[in-house]
């Protein structure tokens, strides 16, 4: 791993967050891209910040970034080399007042992510992982928990911005696994419920229509913290997966079962910003 790849990458989280503590209860101008689905001046300011500062040092890297602002295609990748960014996961809290939003910023060579980081601005936790080479907070390594009882776990979720066409599928999914685990929540930032259950804060966590910006980092993290990952129906998870189910591994197969999708049912990729 290029040290300069870490080095820029942990700096434009920092500076990116270094905004969004600022901004934060400050008066936001809000536009809805959806229904219910907002961006910020400080979500586009914030991948201003990150992108910036990675082209002062790789300016032949491509990106593939949430706010999709610039002239230039953001896609497409120059010599395998690109950044997957969610500049403000969490908007709709941002937006609120409401304290649970990170920056996620993922490195990819290749197609294979190679180095995460996401940064919580306003605890100042920031949560990095390293292909082979470990996950941290704050520069301690950091392992899943050792919870091996569904009814011992608390385990974290979040909604779709398509959620009211697809409410029984969710609730459904939601309502079983409520009736097992010891405890559910829902905060808002799929990024930051990802760290925590690399961090051993929380034992699972599942979600739909994600898109990659939003578990690029954050997949590499539990990865690395000895975490597993897969899809709602058990087959293997990319950036790319309709849904995930993530946790400390050995709760894995009782979430798979508890969520209750037959194997290879797969699932429609729809839009998901936030």
């Amino acid at each position: 791993m290029n040290p300069k790849i870490i080095e820029v990458g942990k700096r434009s989280a920092l500076a990116a967050g270094a905004m969004l503590r600022q901004n934060y209860l400050k008066p936001h101008q809000v536009i809805l891209k959806g229904t219910i689905d907002p961006v910020t001046e400080s979500d586009l300011e914030s991948q201003e910040i990150i992108i910036g500062l990675i082209r002062q040092v790789f300016p032949e890297h491509c990106f593939l970034a949430e706010e999709k602002t610039l002239t230039e295609s953001l896609g497409l990748q120059k010599g395998g080399h690109r950044w997957i960014i969610d500049p403000l996961d969490g908007t709709v809290n941002f937006a609120h007042g409401f304290p649970m939003f990170c920056v996620s910023i993922a490195y990819e060579r290749k197609g294979r992510v190679e180095y995460g980081v996401v940064y919580d601005p306003l605890r100042d936790e920031l949560f990095e992982g390293v292909r082979g080479g470990g996950a941290w907070l704050n520069g301690q390594e950091i392992r899943v928990s050792p919870t091996d009882n569904l009814e011992s776990a608390l385990l974290a979720t979040g909604f779709p911005y398509d959620v009211r066409q697809r409410l029984p599928q969710t609730m459904a999914r939601l309502s079983r696994l409520i009736s097992r685990a010891q405890g559910v929540r829902r905060a808002g930032s799929a990024a930051l419920d990802m760290c925590y259950v690399a961090s051993g804060r929380l034992d699972g966590f599942w979600e739909e229509n994600l898109k990659p910006w939003d578990t690029a980092a954050g997949s590499l993290i539990i990865e690395e913290a000895g975490g597993r990952l897969s899809t709602f129906d058990g087959g293997v998870f990319e950036l790319t997966s309709p849904n995930v189910v993530a946790s400390n591994g050995k709760l894995h197969q009782a979430i798979l079962e508890t969520l209750g999708e037959k194997p290879g049912s797969g699932g429609i990729r729809k839009e998901r910003n936030g």
